[in-house]
């Protein structure tokens, strides 16, 4: 995090109180390829061949006019139905955006004021205090629980009733500690707090299979906002393409905050092509999970501690210094991300889950640089 330099001894009018005091949500992105990249949890092999195909095919015309998002949301609901036991999804339940860290800033934008509370949980994706921050929001953080990260429930189910936040927000499972909240659990959340806006971030669903999704009427929780991204799976995260999903009048409020155009047409091209192959989707998640046990059984081994649950990352706790052990990987190409900042898991290292190859290739040269005195 990066706070950003006050703007009164500027010349010129000065911006919104809020945006005068928060801090600036910043990513390391930069010089990271042709680096084996386990720091941002994103696809370690990429797209499906059909994607880059259809990117190759875009015609010229296609670039120099405003995108078109027809058949779009059709074929996401097509894709989301298959796997709802439930009430079925239609096309107005969904609304897009330009990845979904654009779909929580609009959702902060059209539900949160100023002296309003939100409630999340700690440590976790610190931009949702962010976009709190910038609509002047009280943000209250509870903490998981005990060294195994446990969903703090009663305390955030007491809170729900006692003090009626305007937003819940929870990423599920968690980033970075992996915590998994029951689907059952959060329509039980939402069912009790009718006057909450209960977001779920569901980007690492697909590691886990147990979505509220599956389980969710959203016509009679009018409330409920579940939040979807190809960035992860589908390995479109450069495109910058995510989704929202809830009931149709939630949907059309939270849409009329973002712009006309906001998704180009390369990231609606490539959607497309995406939801057409699912069998790359589901042979890199099953990638992935393989990949996660043989992690799992060095880690046993090893003594060292760590911490894994759901999505496709963990947490490891390094003998030496964590900061030191980051920079060796760096410089042997492969980058995790340090933890040293986050509460209740200071001293950890967040590692994300590739391939198996490349898991062997990261635990050969951490062993490395761990058994250094």
């Amino acid at each position: 995090m990066e706070t950003v330099e006050s703007s009164l001894s500027l010349n010129g009018p000065n911006p919104r109180i809020e945006i005068e005091k928060m801090e600036r949500y910043t990513a390391p992105l930069e010089g990271r390829r042709e680096l084996l990249r386990l720091d941002f949890n994103e696809n370690t092999i990429g797209p499906s061949p059909l994607v880059l195909e259809a990117i190759r095919s875009l015609p010229a015309d296609h670039i120099s006019i405003y995108p078109e998002y027809n058949g779009l949301k059709e074929a996401i609901v097509d894709s989301l139905n298959t796997c709802k036991s439930n009430t079925k999804l239609s096309p107005n339940q969904i609304s897009l955006f330009n990845g979904v860290d654009a779909a929580i800033h609009a959702i902060f934008h059209a539900y949160g004021d100023r002296g309003e509370q939100l409630l999340t949980t700690k440590p976790t994706f610190g931009y949702y205090k962010s976009c709190a921050d910038m609509q002047g929001m009280e943000s209250i953080l509870l903490p998981y629980e005990s060294r195994e990260f446990l969903f703090p429930f009663q305390k955030i189910k007491q809170f729900l009733i006692e003090k009626s936040p305007k937003i819940l927000l929870i990423c599920n499972p968690n980033n970075p500690t992996g915590t998994r909240l029951a689907a059952t659990k959060v329509l039980e959340l939402a069912s009790n707090a009718p006057n909450t806006l209960i977001v779920i971030d569901e980007l690492y669903e697909a590691f886990s299979k147990d979505s509220a999704l599956h389980i969710a009427d959203f016509s009679e929780l009018s409330n409920l906002i579940i939040l979807r991204s190809f960035s992860k799976v589908a390995g479109l995260a450069g495109l910058r393409i995510g989704f929202a999903i809830g009931n149709h009048n939630t949907m059309d409020l939270i849409s009329r905050v973002a712009g006309p155009y906001d998704i180009n047409s390369f990231a609606v091209t490539a959607a497309f092509a995406a939801l057409k192959d699912q069998k790359h989707i589901d042979n890199y998640v099953d990638e992935v999970l393989l990949a996660r046990d043989w992690i799992v059984e060095q880690l046993q081994k090893s003594g060292i501690r760590y911490h894994i649950d759901g999505g496709n990352y963990f947490l490891l706790w390094p003998r030496r210094n964590p900061s030191e052990i980051d920079s060796c990987l760096r410089a042997e190409g492969i980058l995790v991300r340090d933890m040293s900042n986050k509460p209740l898991i200071e001293g950890a290292l967040r590692v994300s889950i590739g391939t198996r190859t490349q898991m062997k290739q990261f635990w050969e040269v951490f062993l490395k640089y761990e058994h250094l005195s």
